[in-house]
């Protein structure tokens, strides 16, 4: 049974380089020499495994700029 992943928006016109997403989900995004998450996977919108889901919820909750959406 093949299961759909959810995957992290980042509205770049919000998104100002703090950085709280990175800390909350390492093992999703890096940052960029200006502090700008990037996905490790090098996509746009990467895919959150279901074992850091409760994690991207975090970061969408607390994203001081609300740059990040959930999408399913």
């Amino acid at each position: 049974m093949n299961k759909s992943r959810s995957r992290l928006h980042i509205d770049w016109t919000r998104c100002d380089g703090r950085g709280l997403c990175t800390e909350l989900l390492p093992d999703v995004f890096t940052r960029d020499d200006w502090g700008y998450p990037l996905a490790r996977d090098g996509s746009a919108e990467p895919a959150i495994p279901p074992e850091v889901t409760k994690f991207a919820k975090a970061a969408v909750k607390r994203c001081p700029r609300l740059a990040l959406r959930l999408l399913d």
